[in-house]
């Protein structure tokens, strides 16, 4: 049944058309977009404001105001009424306008102060608040739930307007009468380093929604079907036939695909259809109800899937309107793409092998098409406003990842420098490929394990290509997420013994399944928690859930048989959770044993060291375990009480400071004592500049990233672990709230490769 307020939108909408076709200037056709709107929704007065960047709104059009304000009048972001519409990307309803703790009375519109009810919807555009449209009425009004649903639909078709090219030249003009000028050089956030020189593509996938009503249901719904049965069989095909390496980045696209196929996502969509609305609208409104519900929420997992998920709803828009294909054509060799923000299978619709580089106005470093783009080697910058509508397709851009800078249009000098650095660059790839057969020893002779993190079967090319020492962590739990249904028994032993085989004798670790917080399986049941990083996750649910571990333990075992088996349990918070792990596996192989299976000739138990109340009983466990192996990227999360995902954090704390070296070194110290293996497989395993800092304090395992692999063995072959324990001695008292600079100084004074 079509709603009441599309019903009422209809004929409103049909006259925004009208006029938004017409020859008229911008200021004009906005003001006569007012006075339409004004008159069908019974307001006397009505505003329009456009973001001009991400701190200011600007009064551009005005009706029913008898001083014309427009162009005089700037309010900050949460500053007003207009202001708060346009920070919380929420609709506001108000009567007695005066008594509003918002409300501020600006000398350029004083007339606000005279009207009674006001009401205000967000101009969204790709979850961007690109302007605020407000209503006034002397009187006091009472606002229905179809009133706010009509302005909310109105303001769906006015967002085409404020983000059209056209807007764009307007603005323009506005910045050059006002004297203002770019640089030539503009400094961004680096979230991976590099360099890369090419012309820009500007990357514009997402379409206005032009097409609101249905005219025919049964059409639509067969539409969607049919889109979005192909999107999923195209994300599919694509993922499955490339070769991305291992790491995060794959878990990323997983859960990306995961998404697509979401069914209580496609059937919120189909019941907007259902209720009136075309299939491109029912998909943005489908996301829009999402984004109301969830972006209060300061759960860095959870802002990282709703951009997640406004990718997958602007490639379903695009498969909708037949544009899926329609690339930004460039037949350059080299490119730079340009975004205002991109999803981490957007970037894939492109020849990756081409971009030499990407610019995005927004970003932060946990956003997932950077942790992809990096993990291809793509240099990346973000953070830098207004350059979406500044650079322009076909002009050449150099990207200097490593200071954060971006150069439109280079000077030859400029160009030349780059084409230099990039060289460099190259030279460097090819002299830590030739560092494959030699040994990972330091120049005093000490040898140091170096292993690979690996997860899907894609992963486990670089066992061969790096010659590492094994695999320091498989994480089981990429299987299970990439399967519509829970893997049995025979399944798990496919994965396992295929990762065996390819190993030969080199160790292999396994972690036990490690799902919950942002790792979601599709088939099980959630409930929404407040913190989930520190939830039901991993270890917690498999020992509730004890059948799913003994099922994998089987699998393990079964894999393993006449090799030696390697199990860690993540998230262990104390002797008793692991103790109690330990025993479940111990229980399954004496049952395979008196079954007379095939069994490993040796069974090694050891945990994840990432939950910080295990240091203080590190001492009895280490009594009990094989080894451990410390997961720096939660430790250091749950150390500092601080969210890695949150960008007002992300360079506050540093693992390289006193604090978290120390909890470092007293692990290290005590498996050492107590004779445990000891190894790091998170992040800074990975960093050659923290991976020293983790040898001077003692650490002589380490396993990285397959990307990484090269740069850290490079930096092991020029250190000398006594000089730089002596060094490191000297830190761990400082009270600097990083060491970086200074591990940076000594790597370079002492000839360290910190490539």
């Amino acid at each position: 049944m079509q709603s009441p307020a599309i019903k009422q939108a209809l004929g409103i909408l049909k006259q925004l058309r009208q006029i938004m076709e017409t020859p008229e200037s911008v200021p004009d056709k906005l003001s006569r977009i007012l006075q339409t709107i004004a008159a069908k929704m019974q307001a006397d007065a009505a505003a329009c404001y456009v973001g001009v960047d991400d701190n200011y709104l600007e009064l551009f059009a005005s009706y029913g105001f008898k001083q014309a304000s427009s162009h005089r009048l700037r309010l900050r972001y949460n500053e007003g009424m207009a202001g708060e519409v346009a920070e919380s990307k929420r609709s506001l309803v108000i009567n007695n306008i005066w008594m509003y703790p918002k409300f501020v009375s600006k000398p350029e519109l004083l007339e606000e102060k005279d009207f009674n009810s006001f009401i205000g919807v967000p101009v969204l555009q790709w979850n961007r608040t690109v302007g605020v449209l407000a209503l006034y009425n002397a009187a006091e009004v009472s606002r229905s739930e179809i009133d706010l649903e009509l302005l909310e639909t109105i303001a769906m078709v006015l967002a085409e307007i404020l983000s059209s090219e056209e807007m764009t030249r307007y603005k323009k003009s506005l910045i050059k009468a006002r004297g203002l000028s770019t640089k030539e050089r503009i400094k961004g956030l680096s979230l991976n380093k590099g360099y890369g020189i090419g012309t820009a593509v500007v990357h514009r996938r997402r379409q206005s929604v032009t097409n609101i009503f249905a005219e025919d249901r049964e059409k639509e719904l067969r539409r969607l079907e049919i889109a979005h049965h192909q999107m999923n069989e195209d994300l599919d095909a694509k993922f499955n036939s490339t070769k991305l390496g291992l790491g995060e980045h794959v878990d990323i696209l997983d859960a990306y695909r995961m998404f697509a196929k979401d069914k209580g996502w496609y059937g919120k969509i189909a019941d907007n259809v259902k209720g009136g609305l075309a299939a491109e609208a029912a998909v943005e409104r489908a996301y829009e109800d999402m984004w109301n519900r969830l972006s209060a929420s300061t759960d860095s997992y959870m802002r990282e899937r709703l951009h997640d998920l406004r990718d997958v709803a602007d490639r379903l828009q695009s498969y909708l309107s037949g544009d899926y294909n329609r690339m930004p054509e460039s037949g350059a060799k080299d490119i730079v793409i340009v975004a205002q923000t991109m999803g981490p299978a957007e970037l894939m619709d492109y020849d990756y092998s081409r971009i030499r580089g990407l610019i995005l106005e927004d970003g932060t470093p946990t956003m997932h098409v950077a942790i992809v783009a990096k993990a291809l080697n793509i240099p990346v910058l973000a953070k830098i406003k207004g350059i979406f509508a500044e650079i322009q397709s076909g002009q050449t851009v150099a990207l200097d990842g490593n200071e954060g800078f971006v150069y439109v249009n280079p000077s030859p000098q400029v160009e030349a420098d780059f084409r230099k650095r990039i060289a460099e660059r190259e030279e460097l790839q090819k002299k830590l490929a030739a560092l494959r057969s030699l040994p990972a020893k330091t120049l005093n002779g000490v040898d140091v394990g170096l292993y690979v993190n690996v997860g899907l079967p894609m992963d486990f090319d670089y066992i061969e290509t790096t010659n590492c020492d094994g695999v320091g962590l498989y994480r089981t739990e990429i299987p299970f997420m990439t399967s519509d249904a829970m893997p049995d028994v025979e399944k798990q032993v496919s994965y396992y013994k295929n990762l065996m085989d390819r190993c030969g004798d080199k160790k292999v670790i396994f972690r036990s399944l490690d799902v919950g917080s942002d790792k979601l399986l599709p088939y099980w049941a959630y409930a929404g928690e407040a913190n989930p990083a520190i939830g039901w996750r991993s270890i917690r649910i498999t020992l509730d859930r004890r059948a799913i571990l003994r099922k994998q333990i089987r699998a393990f075992l079964l894999s393993a048989a006449g090799k030696e088996l390697n199990v860690m349990f993540p998230m262990i918070s104390d002797l008793a959770e692991f103790e109690d792990a330990k025993e479940t596996l111990m229980i399954e192989l004496e049952k395979d044993k008196s079954h007379g299976f095939p069994v490993p000739k040796k069974v090694n138990v050891g945990l994840m060291v990432e939950v910080p109340s295990v240091i203080f009983q590190l001492d009895d466990i280490l009594q009990r375990a094989d080894f451990v192996s410390v997961g720096t990227n939660d430790l250091a999360q749950f150390i500092f009480a601080c969210d890695r995902g949150n960008p007002k954090l992300s360079e506050r704390y540093d693992v390289l400071s006193a604090p978290f070296l120390n909890v470092m070194k007293t692990i290290v110290d005590k498996a050492d004592a107590a004779g445990v293996y000891c190894s790091v497989c998170g992040e800074m395993a990975s960093n050659p500049i923290e991976a020293l800092a983790l040898i001077g304090l003692g650490y002589r395992n380490l396993s990285s990233n397959g990307a990484s692999f090269g740069r850290i063995k490079s930096m092991v072959r020029s250190v000398n672990t006594e000089e730089i324990a002596d060094y490191m001695r000297l830190l761990l008292k400082s009270t600097k709230n990083t060491l970086r600079p200074q591990l940076i100084a000594y790597a370079y004074d002492h000839g360290i490769e910190i490539y």
